[in-house]
């Protein structure tokens, strides 16, 4: 049985019902966005399905699928987790679990633009791996932080048929878009709402609640080498390691488009050593 839940419904693509600012922020790694995000959607969420949470023994959380590198809706997971183990918490029930579906990414195009055909045409080439023994006969609930096309859910949809994982699933999202007149690439409207120079970059990264996720990531490593040379400039060197060792984890390396500036970090760590 499949369960979808999202908090806001986007009827009017230009117009959320949520701050584009504030999930454009989230995108690109601050946070406390993510927190701020979680516990709307946990209260939302609960106050219409606490029944369906306390009717199961066992709940397992599954952020969207990646490989090293978290998404953005991995710390929205993050953050629900907290908010769910202490709501069962005091309900005298056990912790849930949390697994992930990895996921080796075989592109670089950005499928904010894109309309289901595409993305799903994209994103059908990338290898999945689920552990079919930790999530079978359990409530696993499937959180991701926007609904577009639906391109994810049917994603992990394929993968769970595939691995013949048996199960109560529930798909949870922070919005969802149920105007099917607007074009899906709304979605980059809304995660490039406070992004459009490096110097956006640059005030995301040296904020108190930034961490490194896959979006941030190819973004900075797509830049020309002006924009490059402008970010890794103004953060700390302990940032610029940290991306290093991000892009080569997730072979980001092995991918032509990310190779320059892959090389340029290691060439900077190199001298830094030397």
């Amino acid at each position: 049985m499949n369960l979808r839940y999202s908090l806001h419904k986007i009827d009017n693509g230009y117009d959320p019902p949520f701050s584009a600012l504030e999930y454009s922020r989230f995108k690109f790694g601050q946070t406390c966005y993510a927190e701020k995000f979680a516990r709307e959607l946990f209260d939302g969420f609960i106050a219409e399905h606490a029944d369906l949470i306390l009717a199961h023994e066992e709940v397992v959380l599954l952020p969207s699928p990646y490989y090293a590198i978290p998404t953005a809706s991995n710390f929205l997971c993050v953050f629900f987790k907290k908010q769910l183990n202490d709501f069962l918490f005091r309900h005298q029930r056990s912790a849930c679990n949390e697994s992930k579906i990895y996921r080796h990414q075989t592109y670089v195009e950005d499928y904010g633009n894109m309309d289901y055909e595409q993305r799903v045409r994209l994103i059908s080439n990338d290898t999945y791996y689920l552990d079919r023994n930790l999530i079978s006969g359990k409530l696993c609930i499937f959180l991701d932080d926007i609904k577009i096309t639906g391109s994810h859910e049917h994603t992990v949809s394929r993968i769970l048929n595939r691995y013949q994982v048996n199960g109560q699933f529930i798909f949870l999202y922070f919005a969802e878009l149920v105007n099917t007149s607007v074009h899906p690439s709304i979605e980059n409207f809304y995660n490039y709402f406070d992004v459009k120079a490096a110097r956006d970059i640059i005030r995301i990264m040296n904020s108190a609640s930034f961490c490194f996720n896959t979006r941030l990531v190819k973004y900075i490593l797509l830049l020309d080498n002006p924009a490059f040379t402008e970010v890794i400039t103004n953060i700390s060197r302990k940032k610029r390691s940290e991306l290093l060792h991000l892009a080569i984890s997730n072979n980001y390396h092995q991918i032509k488009n990310y190779q320059e500036n892959i090389l340029k970090l290691k060439t900077e760590k190199s001298c830094q050593l030397t």
